[in-house]
């Protein structure tokens, strides 16, 4: 499995890509990568890996900040572009980018192309909860949205998460400031008769501490809900350890206990960490592609790395075409 990894995407770049490309291939043999970026850090990816590491040349950087329609017009020689021709042409499995995200969509949009049916692709990030993880969708990429497209969200979520959870039929709730069927806005009142009408496991609205509880296999909101829902979790991931490591320190009669219990609390917190997925899944275009954080860590690219396997094993991008496929022929 080989991934196309844009090395000069995140904040750290390209230290964190370079580390994560190493813990990667150290921790899986099959993992194949090909670092897409400036020529002067060609010499620094050569290492131990043999052909299992490659290096293709992008002169232009797309900054954090710069128009996905100015990157499209005027950073063809990206390494942004450069991974996602990479996809394109078959010569590699799937692409990860810390990156600029409206760039990283646009240009996949534009060049692997947009899975027939699909009226915009969505961002999904697993969210975890007390039973496992609740798949999010979107968050991010579709800051306004139409019933359809939430529908939409719902159908691309489902298929995926039949195979990220090994589940046949997974749950799909609509999230909402409350239960009841009549809560919500224009756009959610919309979207839930589509949902409840559709043949999707669909179990009505759901909270945002439905996600912790698992309530669900997948929630659909639009990307402003879920980009501030995923903000929020990153943030309270990071408080919340803070705030634990600060009480295994302090001194009382319970220390022992409190350091006896250091493992348990730091797997607990160590799941709501966002570098443990690596990134969010664009669903909807016809490929696997990554959206790791800007910030992330070596550890972040690593698992993003890992993530992008796991998608191309899996198929997402043919099993999402398949399922619109058999929508557009149940709607004729």
């Amino acid at each position: 499995m080989r991934v196309a990894l844009d090395a000069m995407g995140s904040d750290s770049a390209p230290r964190a890509e370079l580390e994560g490309v190493a813990q990667a291939l150290e921790a899986d043999d099959s993992l194949e990568v090909t670092l897409v970026g400036r020529e002067d850090i060609a010499p620094e990816s050569a290492g131990p890996f043999g052909g299992r590491l490659e290096f293709v040349p992008a002169a232009d950087v797309v900054g954090m900040h710069e128009s996905p329609t100015d990157a499209l017009k005027r950073k063809s020689g990206s390494s942004i572009a450069a991974a996602m021709r990479l996809l394109a042409e078959g010569r590699a499995d799937a692409v990860v980018s810390a990156g600029n995200t409206g760039a990283v969509m646009a240009f996949a949009v534009t060049t692997i192309g947009v899975v027939a049916g699909v009226h915009r692709p969505t961002l999904g990030i697993l969210f975890p909860n007390i039973r496992g993880s609740t798949l999010v969708l979107d968050v991010g990429a579709n800051v306004d949205c139409k019933p359809r497209q939430l529908f939409q969200f719902g159908l691309m979520g489902a298929t995926a998460a039949s195979h990220l959870f090994h589940k046949a039929n997974p749950t799909v709730g609509l999230l909402n400031i409350g239960r009841e069927d009549a809560k919500g806005n224009e756009l959610t009142l919309a979207a839930h008769g589509l949902l409840k009408s559709s043949a999707l496991n669909f179990v009505g609205n759901v909270e945002g501490n439905d996600i912790l509880k698992g309530t669900v296999d997948v929630a659909v909101c639009d990307g402003f809900v879920g980009n501030v829902l995923l903000k929020y979790a990153e943030g309270l991931a990071e408080v919340v350890a803070g705030m634990l490591d600060g009480y295994l320190e302090s001194e009382s009669k319970y220390r022992l206990r409190r350091w006896l219990s250091k493992p348990v609390l730091h797997e607990f917190i160590g799941r709501m960490d966002y570098q443990e997925h690596g990134g969010a899944l664009m669903l909807g275009v016809k490929g696997p592609v990554v959206v790791a954080h800007g910030r992330s860590t070596a550890r972040a690219i690593k698992n993003a790395l890992r993530t992008a396997c796991q998608a191309a094993r899996d198929n997402l991008a043919g099993h999402i075409a398949r399922r619109f496929t058999a929508l557009a022929e149940a709607e004729e």
